[in-house]
Parts: structure tokens; C-alpha cells; sequence
């Protein structure tokens, strides 16, 4: 009789071994997407000039956002109206609302900052974005390496047991 291999996904989501299942694959073009994030993030830490450090860690942010986008969506046909990263996040991804809320915040102040204008960012608020940033792409990564949340299980209605009381007694609950 030939063996039959599991398919990955019940490798990954039927675990009888007692280990912790598999998270699921991120795809390629999230995973591209969020090592650009990372590269942005280390080249906006190494900034020593507050508007390039600021404008650099707000579009590792982006494309953090784009990861999320990219692992999340799929490519719409016919011409749309193109709409904000910040936007499509909050919609594609609600956990991440707050986020998107925030980073869209800062759009204007770093198209300020790519514009050169001098008191566009303080040293403070670069190394505030840079922090925050960090800790976005985290998130990110967690949200798209974990495994999606089981689906509750149906309760049985009509069982012949019921809690507290006598299984098989023959008698109805009252109503």
C-alpha cells in the first residue's frame, strides 16, 4: 500500500503529535514587502537629520502597511479611484485601525519633511515616528504569522444530557 503524505495544511492545522501547529505561509510578496519595512526602519534609525529620519521610519510604516495589503487582498479588476494604504489597512485589516489612524495622521508632516522645510519635524517626534514604527512592524509580523483563529464550535441543542441535572430521567425541563 503507498504512503500518502499529508498535505501542508494538515500538517499545519491537524497536529495529533502534541506539538504547536505550523503558522501558515506568508506570502512572498508580504514577506518582500516587510523586509523593505525593516531595511526603511534601520536606514531611518541611522538618519542623523530629523526630517529624513522622520520621512523614512513614516514610509517603512507604509510599507509595512502594504505587506499587510498584499498578504490580505487580492488585485481588483477595471479602474478605481485610488484610495489611501492607511484606509484600505483599516478596512482590510480592523486590528490594525489605530495604526492607520495614526500614520495617516502623519502623512502631511512627512510630506513637509520630504519638502526640506526646516521646523517640519523636531528631534523628538523623528525619534518618537522611528519607535513607533518598530513597534508597528511588529505587530505586523505577529498578525501575519499567526495561525487564524479556529472557528467556535456549534453547541449541540437537544442532547440528552444537560448540566446539573439527571441524564435519562425520562422528564421534560420545564418551559
Amino acid at each position: 500500500m503507498p504512503y500518502d503524505r499529508p498535505s501542508y495544511e494538515r500538517l499545519a492545522y491537524d497536529r495529533s503529535d502534541g506539538q504547536l501547529p505550523l503558522p501558515p505561509p506568508v506570502p512572498a510578496a508580504a514577506a518582500g514587502l516587510l523586509d523593505q519595512a525593516r531595511r526603511g526602519l534601520i536606514e531611518a534609525a541611522a538618519a542623523t537629520d530629523p526630517r529624513e529620519r522622520y520621512a523614512t521610519a513614516h514610509l517603512a510604516a507604509l510599507r509595512g502597511a502594504a505587506a499587510m495589503l498584499a498578504a490580505r487582498t487580492r488585485p481588483e479588476s477595471g479602474r478605481r479611484r485610488p484610495r489611501s494604504a492607511w484606509v484600505l489597512l483599516g478596512e482590510v485589516a480592523p486590528e490594525m485601525g489605530e495604526w492607520a489612524t495614526f500614520f495617516a495622521a502623519g502623512a502631511a508632516k512627512r510630506a513637509a519633511a520630504e519638502a526640506g522645510l526646516s521646523h517640519a519635524v523636531t528631534e523628538r517626534e523623528a525619534d518618537d515616528l522611528v519607535r513607533d514604527v518598530e513597534a508597528f512592524l511588529g505587530v505586523l509580523e505577529t498578525g501575519l504569522t499567526q495561525l487564524p483563529e479556529p472557528a467556535p464550535r456549534p453547541r449541540v441543542v437537544g442532547g440528552t444530557a444537560h448540566r446539573g441535572g439527571v441524564s435519562g430521567s425520562g422528564t421534560r425541563p420545564r418551559r
